[in-house]
């Protein structure tokens, strides 16, 4: 069983390589438009808590050795020292959060993850803000208008997608029995 969670966490770690390539730049902001925040919500949704939190922290710790896996296929230490870094280090705990919800409910139905996801969001947004308020040394009402507003419709749009598209996976995941076991 643990092969199965070790090939799985990597799958999610690679697979949170591959969206976060997708970015688009914004012009107002140093913070660009991401899809990687999805795949942290998958990989929270279908993985284990601590799985899900190790393959986030994998990706973090593979982009801190230089390897070219964060945004922009940039890496290294100063990526996560620069005013995107403390929505990165947010990744494992939001996927935490989302696997949380989903073991504490008896179904992982799209509405348990979507309120998992919300959480991720939030603190995702709180340590990305507060992380931008220190490298920019601005004002918190500030970075919220750089950094979060801009974001929070499409954020919601990637929950309103990805809650339903993971417990559609979960079910048939499940189903094949390719998913690890929850323990209680």
């Amino acid at each position: 069983m643990k092969t199965r969670n070790l090939a799985l966490a990597a799958i999610f770690t690679a697979l949170t390589v591959v969206f976060a390539q997708i970015v688009i730049p914004l012009p107002f902001t140093p913070v660009p438009f991401s899809m990687a925040v999805f795949a942290v919500y998958l990989t929270g949704a279908l993985l284990p808590m601590g799985w899900a939190a190790a393959a986030q922290a994998v990706y973090l710790l593979l982009g801190a050795a230089g390897l070219p896996v964060y945004g922009g296929f940039s890496g290294g230490v100063g990526v996560l020292a620069g005013p995107t870094g403390g929505y990165l280090l947010t990744y494992p705990l939001m996927a935490l959060l989302v696997a949380a919800a989903a073991r504490a409910a008896r179904r992982k139905t799209w509405a348990v993850l979507a309120g998992g996801m919300l959480c991720a969001l939030a603190v995702c947004y709180l340590g990305g803000s507060l992380w931008y308020c220190a490298t920019a040394h601005v004002t918190w009402q500030k970075s919220a208008v750089l950094t979060i507003l801009p974001f929070l419709p499409f954020d919601l749009v990637k929950i309103a997608l990805c809650a339903p598209l993971a417990a559609a996976l979960n079910r048939a995941l499940a189903r094949a029995r390719l998913l690890p076991e929850q323990r209680r």
